[in-house]
């Protein structure tokens, strides 16, 4: 009885309290928010096709520097690889273009005699060469890509050529491999690093996954390009970690990242995809330390 009589305030309480007004008939409710996924952003600086209208000097050509172009557009333009044109001007792997700067341009192999006397006269301005010459005499890896790809720099102070022929600074001793995480989720596909039976070169791992699936920075650094000048390897990435590693990201379907910018270990900074030479969606992952590619398999986790 004395429990029913404690319980009773209690009741009329309850029975007291306003209910909760109920929604009006054919009144809309309010629209669930779905998760916003990160846009994709196009590369916010493109490279600006250079023109091969370089005066003639013995051995070559002296190209002057504009604003906006990079290495890989002059090689591009001369149709002579980035490579040779750095070693000719003594470039090193930190050299950066300079607007108004006189680089010397190596005559490209399509325009050298084939019976081994003195080269043919430079080509007029535009036209180095046939079309299939130049196609032919050009070509890109990812070292060219690394060295050649920043835009010319306006303010600074000029180098000058370096006389054809002159041997660059050997590359200094770099610091190891920071810890790496794996860049995406899926089964590796393509695992042996090295040569191949076919005489191909396996620089990295391919690894198998869903199409849009996030690609996340191995380490933490800074975006060193964004962009898809080796057909092959469709869109791809470059990051540059600390102690000078660089990670590239091949294949894929749209970046999330600029040139530039500061990433984190694990931030996602593309979406995965099937451009260039891949059939299916996957992940074209490297390691890089200055010339060499370094297996991935050896410093992602087990």
């Amino acid at each position: 009885m004395r429990f029913l009589l404690l319980l009773l305030p209690l009741l009329l309480a309850a029975c007291a309290a306003p209910s909760p007004p109920k929604p009006k008939a054919g009144a809309a409710r309010p629209p669930m928010r779905q998760p916003v996924a990160p846009q994709p952003q196009k590369p916010r600086w493109q490279a600006v096709p250079a023109k091969a209208d370089g005066v003639a000097v013995p051995g070559g050509r002296r190209h002057i520097v504009k604003s906006g172009e990079t290495g890989i557009a002059i090689a591009r333009a001369y149709g002579v690889n980035w490579s040779r044109i750095a070693a000719a001007n003594s470039f090193d792997r930190e050299a950066v273009l300079q607007v108004g700067q006189a680089i010397f341009i190596p005559m490209a192999p399509a325009q050298q005699a084939s019976t081994g006397q003195s080269p043919r006269p430079a080509p007029k301005p535009g036209k180095p060469g046939t079309p299939e010459q130049q196609a032919a005499a050009f070509s890109l890896d990812i070292d060219d890509v690394i060295t050649g790809s920043a835009p010319a720099e306006s303010g600074a102070r000029q180098r000058p050529a370096a006389p054809a022929g002159v041997v660059p600074p050997a590359p200094v001793q770099l610091a190891n491999v920071p810890p790496l995480a794996w860049p995406t989720d899926g089964r590796v596909i393509l695992s042996r690093f090295g040569p191949k039976s076919n005489g191909r070169v396996n620089d990295g791992i391919s690894i198998k996954t869903l199409r849009g699936a996030p690609v996340r920075s191995a380490a933490d650094g800074e975006v060193l390009y964004v962009g898809d000048a080796i057909a092959s390897y469709g869109l791809m990435m470059l990051v540059r970690h600390p102690g000078g590693t660089i990670t590239a990201y091949g294949h894929l379907e749209d970046a999330l990242a600029d040139r530039g910018a500061k990433v984190q270990r694990g931030q996602p900074i593309a979406r995965a995809g099937s451009s260039g030479s891949a059939h299916e969606p996957q992940l074209l992952f490297q390691v890089r330390q200055g010339r060499r590619a370094l297996d991935p398999l050896l410093y992602l986790p087990k």
